[in-house]
């Protein structure tokens, strides 16, 4: 027979005196209320209210949590409210001491710290409603049991910015997850950490709300208007333990147009009269949604206050968004957080609120419903089948599943074994019979094909800083500020970058020790140009923002500090004033300098001496000057008059061969590798891929601008000229494009120390030439004293490998390794056959 209410009161007042503290009244008003449930046959349910608690009180409570099973309580739920700051330990003793009959928890994860919030990630817990709010998640890692959980709100966890690989995977149950007013922006890694959730249907980084309603949040689920209010922050959404609305009744992919639209007004606490709802009945043929970017994150409450003017909830014409006007001309989203639905001679006005910064990327909404078919609501808005058809087609618009264009993710043992079946039965065929379709794949197409089923097992990429700080240098330890670098065109293991301080250090960047260094002598300031000899892959010519120029033999220079640095091995060129960009020829007979003026110098390698200074050649300062790959006469300069120009040096260069204008000042110009293209980096995200003959467009990347004038854009090409790598001073993020349609392969983020990610920024990037899918990133930190970083980057290694397994040492050989294909594939193979 189940204890009752009245018994465990006595066991709890007993329990008091044998731990000498007087009960505590609201434990005892709490069992009171159970028992008026009870009377009323309602669900009889504790609700415990931590704020009311002191640490003296958990020893009896934790006696009577241990009855609860076998008791009339049918349910307890956990709250809090305050910044009372409780020991974390006792309230995650009560919450497993409640066991099977806790349902709902709901913590200002502020109370507790981020002892409390390891522990509870780690251990689990068998509620089935969790709210943390406002809590110190930095990167999402919860790995304990939460199997009888079903809606999880981590609303307000403004540090929260990306997601552990398997965070997921013991939440089989998890219905519905709310994540607004996060900072998590990569759509790839979040949908990879999304997908491991089966049965997840409802899903929010903003909340969409029409006009008419209270407020953001200013109802639950179940339509109670919800008084736990932070004075510093909005309201949290209050799931009530179920979901918002029903799921199934809303969103059945069998649904009219019309009903979604009823139960769309539903959502948002709309009543309909009988006339409105003929009137959408009659409309049904104009009844698409279109929806826009939301609000800006830190801007939305300043510009909500600018909606309602003076409280009375009349939308300002200015913000409002017509439903003839949702799309541009291009039949991109909208700019403005708010959009407006007409139905008949009513309109519908809805407002984004507490976005998460995902939310800002260009078709977030199309790719989140085509990569996650199982969603039913998205942003407090249902997905029917026509938004589920769009997003279909604009994924494969704009985006790239797997690369080079491959479909389905392919298993790479199988892969390998298709490769030597047709290794063998080409041997095996006479050299007169042709090779049939079947086994007729070119080394390359399997190359391409293992690359695209290593990248579709690996949503996070491995990247790990090149560890050269802390290297011995004639028994001192150093650690250095790069500013500018360039992987060896030859030897695949090197790589030179020159310092702030400027150093120059060639490292072999595999297993991180220095091969020369170079001090500065005095000589320079911050090395800005590097360029290594292709011939004479010894020799690499390095310019300073002093003007200082220098060509240096790697063979000649010594590998650490000690004893006297003589300048032997070196040649001095003539300074070029305010120097930022070097590039030597394909023969390596010339090379040209430009920097912070108009006009780029020509210099002759073998006698050292500076042949010509071309004047004038732009309105404005010249950022790069490159030379063509395969043409010795060639070039391109790029410049901030928004002006990229071809030059020949065989016809004097005194007018461009041709010249092309972007909308902002150019950044960067690089040719692809077989000379066909250029690739132009204007400020802020503007790049473009021009035709190298006539300077023609051939393709724009539209990538989405930040609206800052200093956002400078660096580009360049990675696999030969397949892929595009794209990063921006401003952001935090390195963006991979395919070259020929544009489409979006993946996003990488970089985290910094300390938990600010958006502390860190992109200061140059290269790919890495002689490896598929592999770059480094020169990343800065915006904090003072701060050193930059060099990073490497492999997207086809498994990060959670190299982190659980390896590390030091190993960790430096797993990369070098797993970089090469073929020694990777032949593990998964024995492997297999093990």
């Amino acid at each position: 027979m189940a204890i009752d209410i009245r018994t465990l009161e006595e066991r709890y007042i007993s329990s008091c005196r044998r731990h000498h503290v007087l009960p505590n009244p609201a434990i005892l008003a709490v069992l009171f209320k159970a028992k008026i449930k009870k009377t009323c046959h309602e669900l009889c349910s504790l609700e415990i209210s931590l704020d009311h608690l002191k640490e003296t009180d958990f020893p009896p409570l934790l006696d009577l949590c241990m009855d609860l099973d076998a008791s009339e309580i049918e349910a307890v739920d956990i709250h809090n409210e305050s910044l009372y700051a409780l020991d974390g330990n006792y309230a995650l003793l009560l919450m497993h001491a409640i066991n099977q009959k806790l349902r709902v928890v709901d913590l200002h994860d502020l109370s507790f710290g981020k002892d409390f919030l390891r522990d509870l990630s780690q251990r689990g817990l068998t509620c089935q409603v969790l709210t943390l709010r406002s809590s110190h998640f930095r990167k999402l890692n919860m790995m304990g049991e939460f199997m009888r959980i079903h809606t999880l709100n981590l609303d307000f966890s403004s540090s929260l910015t990306s997601f552990q690989e398997d965070c997921f995977t013991c939440m089989p149950n998890l219905m519905c997850l709310s994540l607004c007013d996060t900072r998590i922006s990569n759509l790839w890694t979040t949908f990879a950490a999304l997908s491991k959730l089966p049965s997840l249907v409802e899903l929010r980084f903003q909340n969409w709300s029409c006009c008419n309603d209270v407020g953001p949040y200013s109802a639950s689920s179940s339509g109670k208007s919800d008084d736990k209010t932070d004075s510093n922050q909005p309201n949290s959404v209050d799931y009530g333990g179920q979901l918002s609305i029903n799921v199934r009744d809303v969103t059945n992919q069998n649904s009219s147009t019309e009903q979604g639209l009823r139960n769309l007004f539903l959502i948002n606490n709309v009543v309909i009269n009988d006339d409105v709802q003929s009137m959408a009945e009659d409309s049904s043929d104009d009844s698409d949604l279109y929806f826009s970017n939301p609000l800006q994150e830190h801007g939305s409450v300043e510009l909500l206050s600018n909606v309602f003017a003076g409280g009375n909830r009349q939308v300002n014409p200015q913000n409002e968004a017509s439903f003839d006007n949702l799309q541009n001309q291009n039949e991109e989203e909208p700019l403005e957080g708010v959009f407006t639905k007409h139905i008949g001679d009513v309109a519908l006005t809805y407002i984004s609120y507490h976005a998460s910064p995902i939310c800002f990327e260009k078709h977030y909404r199309e790719y989140m419903i085509a990569s996650l078919p199982h969603l039913r609501l998205l942003d407090n808005l249902p997905i029917r089948k026509i938004d589920q058809e769009r997003a279909t087609i604009k994924f494969s618009e704009y985006f790239e599943n797997l690369p080079y264009r491959r479909k389905h993710k392919e298993n790479v043992v199988h892969m390998l074994q298709k490769r030597e079946i047709r290794a063998s039965q080409t041997h095996a065929q006479s050299h007169r019979q042709k090779t049939s379709n079947i086994y007729g794949k070119s080394q390359y197409f399997y190359t391409r094909s293992l690359c695209a089923a290593k990248m579709g097992s690996s949503a996070w990429p491995f990247l790990h800083p090149l560890s050269v700080s802390g290297s011995n240098l004639g028994g001192e330890s150093r650690s250095f500020r790069p500013r500018q670098f360039e992987y060896h065109p030859s030897d695949s293991s090197l790589m030179v970058f020159g310092t702030l301080d400027g150093e120059v250090i060639v490292v072999n960047h595999e297993n991180g020790k220095i091969v020369s260094y170079i001090p500065s002598l005095g000589a320079m300031n911050s090395v800005l140009g590097l360029c290594w000899l292709k011939k004479y892959p010894s020799k690499l010519i390095a310019g300073s923002d002093n003007g200082s120029l220098k060509l240096y033999d790697i063979h000649q220079m010594r590998s650490t500090i000690a004893g006297i640095y003589s300048g032997a091995g070196s040649v001095t060129f003539d300074d070029f004033d305010q120097l930022t960009s070097v590039h030597v020829n394909f023969t390596d007979e010339l090379f040209l300098a430009s920097g912070y003026s108009r006009d780029v110098a020509l210099y002759d390698i073998s006698s050292g001496r500076r042949l010509q200074v071309f004047t004038d050649m732009h309105q404005e300062h010249i950022n790069v000057v490159k030379f063509a790959n395969h043409s010795p006469s060639l070039f391109a300069t790029s410049s901030f008059d928004q002006d990229v120009k071809m030059w020949d040096l065989r016809q004097k260069p005194i007018r461009p061969c041709y010249t092309s204008l972007s909308s902002r000042g150019n950044v960067m110009v690089c040719f692809s590798p077989d000379d066909h293209y250029l690739l132009v980096s204007a400020v802020d995200n503007e790049v473009r891929q021009l035709l190298a003959v006539d300077g023609r467009l051939h393709l724009n990347f539209e990538i989405a601008s930040t609206g800052s004038s200093q956002n400078y854009t660096r580009s360049y090409y990675m696999n030969g000229r397949d892929y595009i790598i794209s990063g921006s001073c401003d952001e935090h993020v390195v963006r991979i494009c395919c070259a020929q349609t544009g489409r979006r392969l993946r996003d990488i983020s970089l985290e910094g120390g300390g938990g600010s990610r958006s502390s860190m920024f992109v200061q140059s990037l290269r790919g890495d030439p002689f490896r598929e899918f592999n770059m480094s990133i020169l990343a800065a930190y915006m904090r003072p004293r701060s050193r930059s970083e060099i990073f490497k980057v492999n997207m086809i290694a498994s990060i959670d490998y190299a982190k659980e397994h390896l590390d030091g040492q190993q960790s430096k050989e797993f990369y070098r390794n797993t970089t090469t294909l073929a020694f990777h594939l032949t593990c998964l193979i024995l492997a297999s056959l093990a």
